[in-house]
């Protein structure tokens, strides 16, 4: 069954429902949304709130001359799968889709309705797109990161727990931002005298067992690396960190929210807000082969000085003065 059932605004108890009936003489305009999500995911609704606030600011009137369908695809692969091709055969004018897990299968199902996608790290070395500049097919979007946010993951683990010495990088190894993000912490770990292993995110019970191994011995800390796996289960990564007493580093702001440590990346509700303005100029007849990837605008850096204290961490005031947001 398809979970399309609503969509909370951002910042509002609006809810629309996603399938209605055009005013009489307008014609309908069709956008699919395709997330690794679950429909009760609160992170996702506020993104993709952002995504419907940009399009209205755009003259995109919900219900009467724009129809938004969500697929909560969850971060099943197959699941994905079946639910990007669900959603081409309902034959929308463009589809927005986040992430390497949802852009790779929903390229494998069209070639030729316009995808943008929000997020998605190395679309050039993924096979979204021929170039940044010139995205050349049916896609385009932004960029999540560079590989070398990697570096500055296991910089800042550094400065906020210095006696960390071991850090275990958590990375989906299906996802070429997994290995790559992996290459450059590796590169720059010794630099830091820092000693740096693996731990695939294939499923939550391997990664439960690779860091029972891990944990025991003293000095370690966690590096938690884009992955849909993590992604739809952030509370769980979290709790698991402070369960072992490991300081842990986080791609995202939610992370810091489930009660993570530090968060460091793209403010994905910006990216989300902005991709409506490619998608308005897609439906004003733009072609995503045209349009450049963008890299992010806006990156936050997020202190949970709750788990900091249980930890016994001390966090510097040089830190604490580069901080957005700090949780308490």
């Amino acid at each position: 069954m398809r979970r399309r059932k609503f969509i909370s605004l951002l910042g509002g108890a609006v809810a629309w429902p996603l399938v209605v009936r055009a005013q009489q003489g307008e014609q309908m305009r069709r956008i699919g949304v395709l997330l690794p999500a679950t429909a009760d995911d609160v992170t996702f609704q506020a993104r993709v709130g952002a995504f419907l606030q940009g399009l209205q600011q755009l003259g995109w009137r919900i219900g009467q001359n724009v129809q938004v369908d969500v697929q909560w695809a969850t971060p099943d692969a197959e699941g994905v799968r079946r639910h990007a091709a669900e959603l081409v055969a309902q034959a929308p004018d463009v589809i927005l889709a986040f992430g390497a897990s949802t852009v790779g299968p929903m390229l494998q199902a069209t070639r030729m309705v316009p995808i943008v996608f929000p997020a998605a790290a190395d679309p050039v070395g993924a096979g979204f797109v021929r170039s940044l500049s010139r995205p050349g097919g049916n896609a385009t979007g932004f960029m999540s990161f560079e590989y070398g946010i990697g570096g500055k993951w296991l910089e800042l683990l550094k400065e906020i727990a210095p006696k960390v010495t071991r850090v275990a990088v958590l990375r989906d190894p299906a996802i070429p931002s997994g290995i790559g993000i992996f290459g450059v912490i590796q590169a720059m770990a010794a630099s830091l005298r820092m000693e740096v292993t693996q731990v695939n995110l294939r499923d939550a019970g391997e990664v439960e067992r690779a860091v029972l191994e891990f944990a025991p011995a003293p000095t370690g800390g966690l590096i938690v690396t884009a992955s849909p796996l993590a992604d739809g289960d952030r509370d769980r990564f979290a709790k698991f960190a402070a369960e072992h007493k490991l300081p842990a580093v986080y791609y995202e702001h939610a992370f810091a929210t489930a009660g993570g440590l530090v968060s460091y990346g793209p403010d994905f509700v910006d990216q989300f807000r902005r991709s409506a303005e490619y998608v308005d100029r897609i439906l004003k007849g733009e072609k995503p082969a045209d349009l450049p990837v963008q890299a992010p605008t806006k990156y936050e850096l997020v202190i949970n000085l709750k788990t900091a204290k249980a930890l016994g961490l001390t966090v510097a005031p040089t830190l604490l003065a580069r901080v957005d947001e700090v949780i308490e």
